[in-house]
């Protein structure tokens, strides 16, 4: 246990940050998974849109630091890949 008031302090924003970086993450994954299904049921156009949302996400987490921008930037090439297999699919 910390004794020192600064120690102290930095475990209370420790705490704080990592509900917040948690949080953002949870968020990121809930939108990850709702394109993934529109994908998955064959549904393109809905893709397309969560698409969208899940790259604002993205860019938002990583301009906030909870995510490296270069991970940010590899997921969004990943799952644009993969609505493009979908669609070549059909």
């Amino acid at each position: 246990m910390a004794h020192s008031l600064s120690a102290k302090k930095r475990i209370r924003q420790d705490a704080k940050r990592r509900g917040r970086n948690r949080w953002r993450k949870d968020q990121l994954k809930q939108a990850v998974r709702e394109f993934t299904t529109a994908v998955g049921d064959g549904q393109t156009d809905q893709a397309a849109d969560q698409l969208k949302a899940v790259y604002k996400k993205l860019d938002k987490t990583a301009a906030q630091g909870t995510i490296h921008k270069n991970t940010a930037n590899r997921r969004k090439s990943r799952l644009t890949k993969q609505l493009n297999r979908a669609k070549a699919a059909k």
